[in-house]
């Protein structure tokens, strides 16, 4: 990000920009930033934006090699192409030279690293892995908007935040301008004002969901399971993201046990630290076997769904019955 910044600062461009990852705000932002950069305003001439899987790399390249019309360089946006987890050896061969007043922003999801296209792009231009953002820089970032409106927030209020939005910068970005707009004419963001108007993520659900289990709260877990079947969640979805909890716990768990501490298992497993501490402190409710006996449990459930011998509602809710009944926490 910061080799964006510079070569936007100095006016000087790589041919070709590979945007990719998991953070969809960050990814464009600085997508944006490099279209505002090297494009003037509403220039439909010479800027062109594809989509897709189905793009037609000879008419990629066709357009680079069209001189730009009365502006200095011709800009393709390429997004979501899957050029870089498949073989595509026209463009590849193209990545190294080409045509001095073109430039291609490559904007995708996943890549394989491995790819020849991906190592091309690396040794010619720019590649950038927009990753899920740690907990320290999150937390840099919104008490940074929070400060340019002149308001405070606390330490466990910012966690309360946290807690209900998930890392995603997306999410974060819309739940905060509703919580500065809730809080005009006031200096400090209470806890209620975060309980009032920010939503909770379907996570968070499912995480409620899986702590009545691990109390044995029959009740509040199918109260929780009928809450998100009024939501209009799918049973299948709520039933994976149960199974994926425990997934999540079970490998805490294990990691903790070999004397991991939660900044090393964020940064191993990709999650900010919050949500590690969250997940250390459910794990405890359970043993290493029992959540292994839940995961074998769900695949079966899943299998009896895909294979027409349960119906999926039924299923979600002989899971739930059964491990808020049967496990000792």
């Amino acid at each position: 990000m910061k080799r964006i910044d510079e070569d936007i600062k100095k006016g000087q461009f790589r041919q070709c920009y590979l945007l990719f990852g998991e953070e969809v705000y960050l990814k464009k932002q600085y997508r944006d930033k490099l279209m505002r950069a090297m494009a003037a305003e509403g220039d439909t001439m010479n800027v062109t934006s594809f989509e897709g899987k189905d793009i037609n790399e000879g008419e990629l390249i066709d357009l680079a090699e069209t001189l730009p019309f009365f502006a200095e360089r011709r800009v393709i946006l390429v997004e979501e192409s899957g050029f870089f987890k498949h073989t595509r050896d026209m463009l590849t061969a193209y990545l190294s030279e080409i045509n001095a007043s073109a430039c291609f922003i490559f904007v995708e999801s996943e890549v394989d690293k491995r790819s020849k296209a991906f190592k091309t792009i690396k040794k010619y231009g720019t590649v950038v892995e927009f990753a899920v953002q740690d907990e320290a820089l999150l937390t840099r970032w919104i008490l940074g908007r929070i400060g340019k409106e002149q308001k405070k927030i606390a330490r466990p209020v910012l966690q309360l935040f946290l807690g209900r939005t998930g890392s995603d910068m997306s999410r974060i970005d819309r739940e905060l301008e509703k919580l500065l707009c809730y809080t005009i004419g006031r200096d400090v963001i209470e806890a209620g004002d975060v309980e009032a108007v920010v939503t909770e993520q379907l996570e968070n659900k499912i995480f409620a969901m899986v702590d009545a289990i691990a109390g044995h709260n029959r009740g509040k877990a199918l109260e929780l399971y009928e809450d998100l079947l009024a939501l209009k969640e799918e049973p299948m979805r709520i039933l994976y993201l149960v199974i994926r909890q425990f997934r999540v716990l079970l490998r805490v768990k294990e990691l903790t046990g070999k004397g991991y501490g939660s900044f090393d298992i964020a940064k191993k497993e990709g999650i900010p630290e919050f949500a590690v501490r969250k997940n250390q402190s459910q794990a405890k409710s359970f043993t290493q076997e029992q959540l292994m006996q839940a995961l074998w449990e769900g695949a079966a459930a899943e299998e009896d769904v895909k294979t027409g011998r349960m119906n999926a509602r039924i299923a979600a809710e002989v899971f739930i019955i059964s491990h808020s009944g049967g496990m000792e926490a």
